[in-house]
């Protein structure tokens, strides 16, 4: 099954990326969110590129991660380390140090990375029937210090503590409302709509563009917290406790098993 990010630019200068995982809901893969980074970096590097328009394949854009590779590296914590820090995180960073814009079109299932995609995102353009969470602590793992800093500034601190404390999944225009999402369009609509966006922005000043999402992120820290919100998530990440020494746990093992064997996990 085809597991892949393809990237096509337009001679309007939009660049559309397409999170592509052939009967898994676009779940990303270890190679996926390696290949999410050469993306960005790619464009971030391009002189043509104006605007960025990041979807799913088909009927998802992003259910999460691809659970049938966990098995192989999520039980050993050098491993389950590596993979966050330098596969995951190696993509969102490439997103999130985009000075080109970056629109979402955010069809089905947006979960756990898709969430995390989305949220380095500038603009979230959403179909009504997408659902949006983390449900990972039915998975018996806390989301990694890195991504929940990340998840948390985007959807806010409820409804963070909701989805991963609860697992609670959310619709569109709750997540509207949450001020998560920047439109919600009915489902025929959403695709142009966020195109629409997409060749807006690539119409107007492109340096202008870059420029305004270089100061929109040194603005993010407010100037009394700038310098402490970094050293804290470092602390946890590097810190004496081990973030990742979780990974041979038996809950974590049966988490992941009981997702593997569909049926209900026993903590």
């Amino acid at each position: 099954m085809a597991a892949e990010v393809t990237v096509q630019s337009g001679p309007d200068g939009v660049v559309r990326v397409t999170l592509r995982h052939t009967g898994r809901l676009n779940a990303m893969s270890r190679a996926m969110w390696r290949e999410l980074r050469s993306v960005f970096e790619s464009v971030q590097r391009s002189a043509d590129a104006r605007c960025v328009l990041i979807e799913g394949d088909g009927e998802a854009f992003c259910a999460g991660g691809d659970i049938s590779e966990y098995p192989d590296f999520r039980f050993d914590a050098a491993a389950l380390r590596g993979f966050h820090e330098d596969d995951v995180w190696g993509g969102l960073n490439a997103m999130l140090a985009c000075d080109v814009p970056i629109v979402a079109h955010i069809a089905g299932a947006c979960m756990g990375a898709g969430v995390e995609i989305a949220s380095c995102c500038d603009v979230r353009i959403a179909a009504a029937r997408a659902r949006f969470g983390a449900p990972i602590a039915r998975l018996g793992f806390p989301m990694a210090p890195r991504e929940a800093q990340l998840v948390a500034g985007a959807v806010g601190e409820v409804t963070a503590r909701q989805m991963l404390l609860e697992a609670a999944t959310f619709t569109a225009p709750e997540m509207l409302a949450r001020g998560f999402l920047s439109r919600v369009a009915p489902d025929e609509l959403a695709a142009a709509e966020a195109l629409g966006s997409a060749q807006r922005i690539a119409a107007l000043a492109p340096q202008a563009a870059r420029l305004n999402k270089q100061t929109l992120r040194a603005l993010k820290v407010p100037p009394a917290l700038a310098g402490q919100a970094q050293p804290a998530i470092e602390s946890i990440v590097n810190g004496p406790a081990d973030p990742y020494a979780y990974a041979s746990s038996a809950e974590h093992r049966e988490g992941i098993t009981a997702f593997l064997e569909k049926r209900q996990p026993v903590f």
